[in-house]
């Protein structure tokens, strides 16, 4: 069961960066639409392309939660921006949105880094879940599955940005962030994002 008080939450599980649709859904909350506009794009028009409106409700629902944690101007780098551009907005909202994915760029990628290991094995992963209970003590207890798939998402998400090569071969590799999207979080004091997003510098 859920903690809505906890830091740490299962809520990045639906996907990962999903950097087509969150221009899609970029786009909607930049053109204003309505509640009834947003569900006649998602669930009829299916403009996600999405095999199923439930699959599309919740996938929407998961990008919109990110994107509107930040402000307009980052929807506009989404929307319109190149896809390296894009690809690392949609990264700041992503870990503005989820502290487990904030958390073990700030805590685990960034020591792989500072001690020159070029790999990131999955039991680093396992390991930061199992410390984020020392850290957290309203984390929920999760089941062996949804650990796994969370760590498969957060790899992926990873493997998208370019800080690891894919995400199957756990080889790192450093990331310089767009100048476009530094500048938003420096200018919108985002610490937090600005401290996990530069994990390899």
């Amino acid at each position: 069961m859920a903690n809505p008080d906890s830091r740490y939450k299962a809520d990045i599980a639906g996907g990962a960066l999903k950097l087509r649709e969150s221009r899609v859904v970029a786009g909607l909350l930049l053109d204003g639409v309505s509640d009834t506009e947003w569900k006649d794009a998602i669930e009829v028009q299916n403009v996600l392309q999405k095999r199923s409106p439930g699959t599309a409700k919740r996938q929407a629902s998961l990008m919109r939660l990110r994107l509107e944690m930040m402000k307009p101007e980052i929807w506009v780098l989404v929307r319109d921006g190149s896809k390296i551009v894009a690809t690392h907005a949609v990264f700041a909202t992503a870990i503005k949105h989820s502290t487990l994915l904030g958390d073990f760029l700030d805590l685990m990628v960034r020591n792989q880094f500072r001690m020159f290991r070029q790999d990131l094995p999955r039991k680093l992963w396992l390991d930061f879940v199992e410390k984020c209970h020392d850290r957290e003590p309203n984390m929920p207890e999760w089941q062996e599955s949804t650990t796994n798939k969370l760590g498969d998402t957060v790899y992926r998400i990873l493997a998208e940005v370019g800080y690891l090569l894919d995400n199957k071969k756990y080889i790192l590799q450093p990331v310089r962030i767009s100048g476009e999207v530094m500048t938003y979080l420096r200018d919108n004091d985002e610490d937090y994002v600005l401290r996990c997003i530069q994990v390899s510098l």
